[in-house]
């Protein structure tokens, strides 16, 4: 059985291949991204902040001299079976189950079967990890079976966690299964090292799981600065075809209900009702999810919200733009007067940041990492969730005080220096070195 999906496409490495490299590497990184994969287009299914983060992380690693190798589960045949994503970094497409989209909880099914081939890849190549980096409960559940085969240390990061999401669940399919949660406190319990991307973040490991804080090192998400940067909103709107006279509020994320954008639409509602003459030039963009495809093809929350739409007569001011690429962002945060994340529950909140580094305030829940992410009063503002009323008097405020807005952007972009993803991956490898140290 073949281990890796292959394809005719010249960006094809075949396994066994030998790999032509300018020096050795400093070290050998299995980077695991099981359910998703960093060459995704963000806001779609399974996409959005992990995929960043693995994505720079390695991209940065690669320019310090470490070989990473993404392992990730092969969805299309249309994908390379082996992608070289940047200098030294390789995304590996390996082949679990069916090659396609699988969703995270059936994909549990398969990990035995990626592991296999994971293992088959690496002695195919003749490789050896320094170390196994994995990403959310799936791949750490594989980082266990490699690290008995390589003796290499694990260090984990969850990004989310499975208690946390089903604290704010408000309908049953919401909530996370058992087997993730056992999942996730049994990592915790054999995993080298565990990443948690805030103070909180470390706190709920220890108070819902038992996790050991002597484990746990707290390293935030980064931001690429050289992408997320200040641009004029004159010239940022030109390049979108907005208009100069447009008041453009921007959500950014996937479409899900933990991400609270009902909220987002209920609040928008009052703002309208509140101010009448504001609707001409008032807009709201949803970027995430599917645009405006028909019917059939929407997911049950993108149903459910624009029928939301619909019934509080925002058809002609709110817009799902769907899953947008990185290259584009920039431009739409510069051009927003403020963007929104409405959430029930973030661990970190990476989109906060790249709008703060592009100037732009931003208005979020009192919940989880934004509470670190934003400053606020400062950077923007932070409201109770669920509370359209209070989201609706801060969104107000931002579009009658310009020289607030205009502060809050300036502070952001300082807020957000310290987040560059070379200071980040600084932290990542004093780790690394570490672990290097204890196992020799």
């Amino acid at each position: 059985m073949s281990f890796l999906r292959t394809s005719c496409c010249d960006q094809v490495v075949r396994p066994g291949t030998p790999q032509v490299e300018e020096r050795p590497p400093r070290g050998r990184v299995a980077m695991l991204s099981v359910h998703t994969c960093p060459l995704a287009m963000l806001g779609g299914k399974n996409t959005g902040g992990m995929n960043v983060y693995v994505r720079e992380l390695s991209r940065e690693l690669g320019r310090r001299g470490w070989a990473v190798d993404i392992y990730t589960h092969a969805e299309s045949l249309s994908h390379p079976a082996v992608v070289v994503m940047a200098r030294n970094v390789r995304v590996i497409h390996t082949v679990a189950g069916p090659v396609a989209h699988v969703g995270k909880n059936e994909l549990s099914n398969y990990l035995p079967e990626f592991t296999e081939n994971v293992l088959a890849m690496a002695a195919a190549e003749d490789l050896s990890y320094d170390v196994v980096h994995s990403h959310y409960w799936l791949s750490g559940l594989v980082a266990e079976r490699l690290r008995a085969a390589w003796k290499a240390p694990i260090i984990q990061m969850f990004h989310t966690l499975g208690e946390m999401k089903n604290r704010v669940a408000q309908r049953s399919e919401e909530r996370e299964l058992d087997v993730r949660i056992a999942s996730e406190r049994r990592i915790m319990g054999f995993a080298d090292r565990i990443v948690a991307a805030t103070p909180l973040d470390r706190q709920q490991m220890l108070d819902l799981y038992g996790a050991d804080p002597e484990r746990i090192e707290i390293i935030p998400c980064g931001v690429d600065l050289s992408l997320f940067r200040r641009i004029r909103k004159a010239e940022a709107r030109a390049n979108l075809t907005i208009s100069p006279t447009s008041r453009l509020i921007l959500f950014v994320g996937r479409v899900e209900p933990l991400k609270g954008i009902d909220t987002l639409l209920r609040a928008i509602a009052l703002v309208v009702r509140r101010h009448p003459h504001w609707p001409g030039h008032l807009a709201l963009a949803v970027i995430g999810g599917s645009a405006e495809d028909s019917n059939e093809v929407l997911t049950a929350e993108m149903r459910r919200l624009r029928a939301l739409r619909a019934e509080l007569g925002l058809e002609g001011l709110v817009t799902f733009l769907g899953a947008q690429s990185q290259e584009t962002l920039p431009d739409f945060y510069s051009a927003a007067e403020m963007v929104v994340m409405p959430s029930h529950y973030e661990s970190f909140g990476m989109v906060a940041l790249e709008a703060m580094a592009s100037g732009t305030p931003v208005i979020a829940s009192d919940v989880g990492g934004l509470t670190y992410t934003v400053q606020d009063g400062k950077t923007g503002f932070l409201v109770p969730p669920q509370r359209p009323d209070l989201l609706a008097d801060k969104i107000e405020k931002l579009l009658e005080q310009p020289a607030l807005r205009r502060a809050m952007g300036a502070a952001g972009v300082v807020w957000a220096q310290r987040f560059g993803w070379s200071a980040i991956t600084d932290q990542v490898l004093t780790m690394y070195h570490q672990l290097e140290r204890q196992s020799g």
